[in-house]
């Protein structure tokens, strides 16, 4: 059973009785299939508003903060693509009731894609903008050598222990380390507005982000993308912002193509985060793209 209570904006469905919260827009059209928003690292469904206003005229849409961020609890556990896999499949199933497209950036990309391999039943099809996760091929790049190795699992060691990692987090929390992460994240620096800055500082005040930090860098690598994807088969777009510094847009692309032919994919002039930075191509090329594949569903 689920039950929502109302918020000011939005509703909290319980999950394994923690308070998910989530807002929904547009009205159920028999023809499509819902579209589902799932943020990145830091963000939540506040990153979707150009998205949610839109898509919502033509689509239902509905966006949802993954636990630990956002409105969401944010207990003390262990974080991972497959609890966010689990609460993503419970969320369609409880709360949406039939498939969805799942759409998602960055961390919420992996989560997404997760979903659809491991929970087939509930994804119609996959927008994926600049989605993070390893390929299984990324282990067999040349290594850092013993020193650099060694440094760098001191470092990772020493950051992970509960004060440094405390430290750490409130460090990078600071609204003026936010503004700068973003600014190099996005290509259009008129995009980076104070209520967007708020907008992530705000759930990063919360009791519990602290350690939902620590916890999601502690946590062991998951399934790579390419084991996902040979377990997947529904529809994909790709969206890429090429202007990423964390991540080569191009060479992610090519691999992905490697490992799932039944893909569209679409590079853009923004930076990690396409679908705030450049909202009226992105929203347009998924209009399009479900369109397309689901003229003719009834």
């Amino acid at each position: 059973m689920t039950t929502a209570i109302a918020s000011e904006s939005g509703t909290y469905w319980q999950w394994q009785d923690y308070p998910i919260y989530y807002v929904r827009a547009g009205e159920p059209q028999p023809q499509h299939p819902p579209v589902l928003l799932v943020h990145g690292f830091g963000a939540s469904t506040d990153h979707w508003r150009k998205t949610i206003a839109g898509l919502s005229h033509e689509f239902e849409v509905w966006a949802i903060d993954l636990l630990g961020f956002g409105r969401s609890a944010k207990p003390n556990i262990a974080y991972s693509g497959s609890l966010w896999r689990d609460q993503l499949d419970a969320f369609i199933g409880q709360v949406i009731g039939r498939p969805a497209v799942l759409a998602g950036n960055s961390l919420g990309g992996y989560a997404s894609l997760c979903t659809a391999a491991q929970r087939s039943q509930s994804v119609a099809g996959v927008v994926l903008l600049n989605s993070a996760g390893p390929f299984s091929e990324d282990s067999t790049q040349p290594k850092a050598n013993a020193m650099q190795q060694a440094i760098a699992n001191i470092s990772r060691t020493l950051l992970l222990q509960p004060l440094p990692s405390w430290l750490l987090f409130q460090y990078v929390r600071r609204r003026s380390m936010i503004r700068k992460t973003l600014e190099q994240v996005y290509l259009d620096k008129s995009a980076i507005t104070d209520q967007l800055v708020e907008d992530i500082y705000r759930p990063a005040c919360d009791a519990g982000a602290a350690q939902v930090f620590a916890s999601v860098f502690k946590s062991p690598q998951g399934d790579t993308v390419d084991a996902l994807l040979a377990q997947m088969d529904c529809p994909l777009l790709l969206l890429w912002g090429e202007g990423d510094p964390w991540m080569n847009t191009r060479e992610r692309g090519a691999k992905f193509r490697q490992h799932y032919s039944q893909l569209k994919e679409v590079y853009l002039q923004a930076g990690h985060c396409p679908h705030d930075e450049v909202p009226d191509q992105v929203n347009h090329l998924m209009q399009q793209w479900i369109r397309q594949n689901w003229a003719l569903a009834v």
